[in-house]
């Protein structure tokens, strides 16, 4: 009988180890230096110093860029609008359109101190899969820093 247990104690650890482990898709820093690159330029090329910021589908930052002279502001707004985007899996102009429809969901706003509701947010997904926000903040106007950010997941064939 102690043979036995002894015996199953042994190879319990190798048939748990043999079971598959759970994946999950994830944004691998070249492309979200890719993307926070091509959304610059694009401000840039439009005469706008702005910040970008990349996040991971946990809200983790990956890359953040500021251009030169953009003001102080632009940082938090970037990092908000990219972590509320992958907060949330949608964009902020979207999510900021569907709080002011329906006001009984304004708590959203205040859910995480970290969300910032304005134009400029958009989720990152590849092949479906959510795995970060993108951020733009400084352009005069949030529909221009979500053009800006379009370019960005452009640039690596996010959705």
């Amino acid at each position: 009988m102690i043979r036995k247990l002894i015996l199953a104690s042994l190879l319990a650890p190798a048939s748990l180890a043999a079971q598959e482990l759970p994946t999950a898709a994830y944004l691998p820093l070249g492309m979200a230096t890719k993307a926070a690159q091509a959304a610059l330029g694009a401000c840039a090329a439009d005469g706008y110093n702005v910040s970008v910021a990349i996040v991971a589908r946990d809200g983790a930052t990956k890359v953040h860029l500021k251009a030169d002279n953009s003001g102080p502001h632009t940082v938090g707004s970037a990092q908000g609008k990219a972590f509320t985007s992958a907060s949330m899996g949608r964009d902020t102009a979207g999510l900021a359109n569907f709080i002011g429809e329906n006001p009984q969901h304004d708590g959203l706003r205040y859910m995480d101190r970290r969300m910032v509701i304005q134009g400029g947010g958009l989720p990152i997904r590849i092949g479906g899969a959510l795995v970060g926000g993108l951020g733009v903040g400084g352009a005069p106007g949030g529909h221009l820093d979500e053009a800006c950010a379009r370019a960005g997941l452009d640039a690596i064939g996010a959705e």
